[in-house]
């Protein structure tokens, strides 16, 4: 007899009730799916995976200067250093020692007909040129438009005569913990590779940034899949892949997405101004627990507990103290420091606010004038298209807050220098950061998508220089700077 027919005659009527009832599933549960019902995901993949594309960088390596490594946000040298990975391939080209690139892939994903691209900031930081390569194979020179280190997004733009696939954008917020995910990416060069999963929790703080809000999946995902899109089972981008959990730097089945939502808010911002413009207050704050809750005799343990204040910011023209608790900020409850810290970012610079604070056992109301907190350099004229040639110049917005800083006249308009490579053609000529670009050619310019647009037309033109009308305090200077 063999073992099934073995297994089969004892097969006995109680035998097959206790089964029946260690099977049944429990109230709540999910049973499963006929085999005809079970997610089938080929059809969205093959209509979006002509939407994604592969992102190859090259970027400069000095002489006798290490390799750069793929950056981990704010969490270098923590305890999640040696976990949470940012993860693209980079390959060093050329003999040790020499002057030469290294190449970098990842992935992006185009969101407009017309080449707009979202990837990830840390996949084309410091990058020489950037190149997509779609899933048939086209090659196309993109364009830097700007980057947001804070939530490690970049948007690019490339060109084309003809109309281009692109994604649609879902609602993340409607994203719950077991939905269906599909992961489409670079992983390890290999180009145009799908998986699938769940999301595995929502909410995520990793403490990579402080708008940290990620979407964890358990979809495969493996280095090269950084800025690849994550798609639910409608076919919807709810994430843009960031990070993995990973002890040997391969997929371990956790893996993080940065929502949708929060890409919607700062594509706009980068489409529009090439760099983020977010709320500023002012202050230090953590959080409150429950030991200091009671100490304050506040009724709940929520909120964010100013630590500190910084002199002539928001904050301190709003008369906030250090001991108060913020309870909420714009008529939104404050649940912890994180949500304070997103509610601020959201805010417009110069809007008008008021603020609940708990303060000598009751509740105060303040009105509080929002600033605009100092935007991250931007890689605006430093040519990601090699034909504009190389300025080395890193601009910003003008903002409020940057005037103060620099302390620029309000009758100043331009685009604001806020770093300059030591090597490149535009420090030969002597501009420095907090210099104001303010025409280029005999074109007024007011921001750094100004810039760039004329660069580009110079460079269009073949010319060898670009004309540049520089600030300096209270003073004007027209300089040409090199193209290539």
């Amino acid at each position: 007899m063999t073992i099934r027919q073995s297994i089969l005659t004892r097969w006995t009527p109680a035998l097959a009730l206790a089964a029946t009832l260690m099977l049944a599933p429990l109230a709540g549960t999910v049973t499963a799916h006929a085999a005809n019902e079970r997610p089938q995901f080929a059809d969205l993949i093959e209509t979006n995976i002509p939407t994604v594309v592969s992102i190859r960088t090259s970027i400069e390596v000095a002489a006798n200067r290490p390799q750069m490594q793929p950056p981990h946000g704010g969490m270098r040298g923590t305890p999640f250093d040696e976990f949470f990975r940012r993860f693209f391939e980079q390959m060093p080209q050329g003999a040790p020692g020499s002057q030469g690139y290294a190449v970098g892939e990842g992935s992006g994903f185009l969101i407009s007909a017309d080449g707009y691209i979202v990837t990830n900031n840390h996949v084309i930081e410091n990058a020489a040129e950037i190149t997509a390569i779609t899933n048939e194979g086209v090659t196309y020179s993109a364009r830097l438009i700007g980057t947001d280190p804070r939530t490690d997004l970049a948007l690019l733009k490339i060109e084309s005569a003809e109309p281009l696939p692109f994604v649609r954008i879902g609602d993340s917020d409607k994203a719950r913990t077991g939905d269906w995910v599909v992961a489409i990416g670079n992983p390890f060069g290999l180009g145009g590779s799908a998986t699938a999963g769940i999301i595995s929790a929502r909410g995520r703080d990793l403490r990579a940034g402080p708008y940290d809000d990620f979407i964890q999946i358990d979809a495969p995902i493996n280095r090269g899949n950084s800025g690849g899109p994550v798609f639910n089972a409608d076919g919807d981008v709810i994430g843009v892949s960031t990070m993995i959990y990973s002890p040997n730097g391969g997929s371990v089945g956790i893996g993080f997405a940065i929502p949708a939502a929060q890409v919607v808010e700062v594509v706009a911002d980068l489409k529009e101004n090439g760099a983020v413009e977010r709320g500023w207050l002012g202050v230090q704050i953590q959080g409150v627990t429950d030991e200091i809750a009671d100490s304050l005799a506040l009724e709940e343990t929520r909120g964010a507990l100013i630590v500190d204040v910084q002199g002539g910011s928001p904050a301190d023209k709003g008369n906030l103290k250090p001991g108060d608790v913020i309870l909420d900020f714009d008529g939104k409850n404050v649940k912890d420091a994180r949500d304070l810290t997103r509610l601020v970012a959201k805010t417009d610079a110069e809007e008008k606010v008021e603020i609940g604070v708990w303060r000598d056992g009751k509740r105060r109301e303040l009105d509080v004038r929002i600033g605009a907190m100092a935007p991250d350099p931007v890689q605006a004229a430093n040519a990601a298209d090699p034909s504009q040639g190389k300025l080395g110049l890193e601009l910003s917005p003008l903002t409020p807050e940057a005037r103060r800083q620099f302390r620029i006249p309000d009758d100043v308009d331009g685009a604001l220098v806020v770093g300059v490579d030591p090597q490149g053609t535009a420090a030969k000529t002597g501009v420095r950061p907090g210099d104001v670009i303010s025409m280029v050619g005999q074109k007024s310019v007011t921001s750094p998508a100004d810039v760039r647009e004329q660069v580009d037309s110079a460079a269009d033109s073949e010319r060898d220089h670009v004309m540049f009308r520089i600030e300096r305090n209270g003073g004007s200077r027209f300089v040409a700077i090199k193209l290539a």
